[in-house]
């Protein structure tokens, strides 16, 4: 299974002189999706950076279909630090590729598979940015998400609901390849 296939894009940037300049760049799409929703923004933001998007999935058993079990359940692995395992391959990365990541935030928290594929990336120097469903507040989720990993350039953060639009999809993706 090739998990970067067609994941290359061309971003043009102005350069310091007024003039362009193209930079190869690997886009890797990247989510955990609880209810769907994430899954749904994923879709739509990876069709958009012309990328196949990569879930983050977890043994069966490890969340609760109860939206506040899952959250007590998330809230413990975070105390404890055992943050559960992710079933599947993740792509290797680079420092030149761009990782958009997104997740549902829990208890104004990213959840705990998202942290799990973080750690899975410390020492990351290339970019990140976070995009992320939430049905309150996200809270400090973009701070958060620059904390578990130091050693990347964070980029602003993209919350995606029901009334978010393809336009405003592109305008993030155009501000996360400046």
């Amino acid at each position: 299974m090739k998990l970067l296939q067609g994941s290359i894009l061309v971003i043009v940037l102005k350069s310091l002189e007024g003039g362009n300049r193209a930079l190869l760049k690997h886009i890797i799409v990247v989510y955990y999706s609880w209810s769907g929703n994430t899954a749904k923004a994923a879709r739509e933001i990876a069709a958009q950076a012309h990328v196949s998007p990569i879930e983050l999935t977890v043994a069966d058993d490890t969340f609760s279909a109860d939206m506040y079990a899952t959250a007590t359940i998330a809230q413990h692995q975070i105390e404890t630090d055992t943050l559960p395992q992710l079933t599947n391959v993740m792509p290797s990365v680079s420092p030149d590729d761009i990782v958009l990541v997104g997740g549902p935030v829990w208890h104004h928290s990213v959840a705990t598979p998202v942290r799990q594929f973080l750690r899975q990336i410390a020492g990351f120097k290339g970019i990140v940015a976070p995009f992320y469903t939430h049905t309150g507040t996200p809270g400090t989720y973009e701070a958060e998400i620059a904390q578990l990993i130091p050693t990347a350039q964070v980029k602003s953060g993209l919350a995606v609901d029901r009334q978010t639009t393809t336009p405003q999809i592109l305008q993030w993706l155009k501000t996360v390849a400046a």
